[in-house]
């Protein structure tokens, strides 16, 4: 029965040092009740029954930090993306721009170039409007 006293004994000590340090590294900010100091007080005071309160009472639990999600996972990008119906509109119109302006320019590739004078074309050309 010793033995069982012991181990409890031992589990009490490092329960109430653990609950004085994680009250002393908390941040003053995740102390809800009373300051800091207090709490460290009432630890120390009540060794495990101070332990007990400062867990289910005096620390405040962490803020949930809010998870990466993938576009395609997170519902209000999607909500958002199925109300864009204005950027679509806008896609639309300059499609139909962009269709307009290439019906009305003159395809580059149905013009027929001709081919740059040769020396001889210009030799032809000088003994023509001599004679």
């Amino acid at each position: 029965m010793a033995r069982v006293y012991l181990v409890l004994a031992l589990l009490a000590a490092a329960f109430w040092v653990y609950s004085i340090v994680d009250c002393a590294l908390q941040p003053p900010t995740r102390h809800r009740g009373v300051s800091k100091p207090i709490w460290l007080l009432i630890i120390v005071l009540l060794p495990v029954l101070g332990g007990i309160l400062w867990w289910v009472i005096g620390r405040a639990r962490r803020s949930v930090a809010p998870r990466f999600q993938a576009p395609d996972d997170n519902p209000e990008f999607l909500g958002r993306i199925a109300s864009v119906s204005d950027q679509d509109e806008r896609i639309r119109r300059l499609e139909e721009e962009l269709a307009a302006l290439d019906s009305e320019a003159e395809d580059p590739r149905d013009r027929r170039i001709d081919p740059p004078p040769t020396d001889d074309d210009t030799d032809e050309q000088t003994r023509g409007n001599r004679s």
